[in-house]
């Protein structure tokens, strides 16, 4: 029986069949979505010429990395409550407009304080367009009532994943080819490209479903920000003498849950949430899965750069087959509905990356160094794989939006959380004892990971659905 038509409220395209992913959708929804981790990643290999070029110190250029991370884990959920409320295409083109908008200024900038003012705007600007993918997404699968897209969801992941570690390769070559300046002029033809392809593609929202929109949460959000702020700045520089800081996060969480649990139309459901246990293990899992990628991503190529003493394209260079590792495995498995046997073998595999750290030093051949990348590429492949799966199943449908943005925001935690580990292991730069000091760190985490993951039974029901 021949498929029914169903028509799409989009001028000169072509109408989509009833029962088939609408597959024009896909384009926007990856381009957009992989602008946050290529920029959180390409500027690893940009921050020494940077701090060359204005006679920074590390601990100044360091902020390039974490006002991207703390604008990231405070918007993302907040744009994706917005999605959630909005719908996904105004959200979506006015965030790509944006990055266009600080990647131009990034270009320009004549102070880092500008540069880092830009990397705040990257951060929010890329907020936008992964709770955009998951709302449509999720709301694709509705309507063709196939409740498991894993193609659509392994093509998202496999895109956020390999930008992600390619991304210091990237950066490198563009380092290379037009000084550190190229690494945010990229954003101007990839804003450009979003906004037509999002324009062109992305559904208009029903007026109807507008006027019946839930209010914003505004108190909630502007709490769940402070708390938030506070946290991460403690992160970036842990010291005792900034003790105020966990304790203003202390006290806007606090606040943050005593307003939710009590406004009719939270932006966080907390009771929701807090019966949803598989749900919270797998924002865990988030964080510590990404605080030894992020810490491997940055400690190993500062190493690389001025431990072993390597360019940075040829930094760039010995980590392009963890890229090519992290693209194949996600590639090979995902489809697979095996989401805690990905756990399971990333774990493991995360675990062996850290230990094979400790066995490099100044004077490992490249052949070594690239082969600890790609060890350490697999893990990230399987690990952000498994859990983007399991929040599809997890999480409330209808708040789908800001519990992918939730997902990003713990993905950023563990992000600041290995940015203040390389400080405290690189406090004079990146020496061979602090990078062996830092795969010891990692082990712990990647530790817990496993711990976290083999006693879920959880995991076992859970299944990536029909394939799309």
């Amino acid at each position: 029986m021949l498929a029914r038509i169903r028509s799409l409220p989009r001028g000169g395209q072509q109408p989509v069949r009833e029962g088939e992913f609408d597959r024009r959708l896909i384009a926007p929804m990856v381009l957009g979505s992989v602008l946050n981790p290529v920029n959180s990643s390409m500027i690893a290999v940009a921050l020494v010429p940077i701090g060359t070029a204005f006679g920074a110190p590390p601990a100044e250029t360091a902020w390039l990395v974490s006002a991207l991370y703390l604008a990231t884990a405070v918007g993302q959920p907040v744009i994706g409550r917005l999605v959630d409320t909005h719908g996904p295409r105004r959200l979506y083109l006015a965030g790509t407009a944006l990055v266009g908008v600080a990647g131009l200024l990034g270009a320009l900038a004549p102070s880092l304080g500008l540069l880092i003012a830009a990397r705040v705007l990257l951060g929010l600007g890329t907020s936008a367009a992964y709770p955009a993918a998951m709302h449509l997404t999720r709301s694709e699968a509705a309507r063709t009532g196939r409740d498991g897209p894993a193609g659509v969801l392994t093509a998202l992941a496999v895109a956020n994943q390999t930008v992600a570690v390619i991304g210091p390769t990237l950066g490198g070559l563009l380092v290379g080819a037009g000084g550190w300046r190229a690494v945010f002029a990229v954003n101007v033809p990839l804003s450009l490209a979003c906004l037509v392809l999002g324009a062109a593609r992305l559904p208009r929202r029903p007026a109807r479903a507008r006027r019946t929109s839930a209010r914003l949460d505004g108190t909630g959000i502007a709490l769940f920000a402070a708390m938030l702020v506070a946290l991460m700045l403690f992160l970036m520089k842990p010291q005792a003498a900034h003790w105020y800081l966990p304790a203003a996060a202390f006290a806007a969480a606090c606040a943050f849950a005593a307003r939710e649990l009590r406004v009719r139309d939270p932006f966080i459901d907390l009771r929701t949430l807090a019966g949803n246990r598989p749900l919270i293990v797998t924002y865990l899992r988030q964080l510590l899965g990404y605080t030894a990628s992020y810490a491997f991503l940055y400690g190993y190529i500062q190493w690389l750069e001025e431990g072993r003493r390597l360019t940075p394209s040829a930094a760039g260079l010995v980590l392009l087959p963890l890229s090519g590792a992290a693209l194949a495995v996600s590639a090979a498995t995902g489809r697979s509905t095996a989401v805690r046997g990905k756990l399971v073998v990333g774990s493991f595999l995360q675990l062996a990356a850290c230990s094979a750290m400790l066995s490099v030093g100044t004077g490992s051949g490249i052949w070594l160094l690239a082969a600890v990348g790609i060890l350490a590429g697999i893990p990230q492949g399987l690990i952000g794989l498994a859990n983007q799966a399991a929040l599809y199943h997890q999480a409330d449908p209808a708040r789908i939006g800001s519990a992918a943005g939730l997902l990003r925001t713990f993905t950023y935690l563990g992000a600041m959380a290995a940015s203040a580990a390389n400080a405290a292991f690189f406090p004079h730069g990146a020496t061979t004892a602090g990078l062996h000091h830092l795969a010891l760190f990692m082990l712990g985490g990647a530790a817990l990971l496993l711990a976290l993951v083999l006693p879920d039974r959880s995991l076992r029901r859970l299944a990536s659905g029909t394939h799309n």
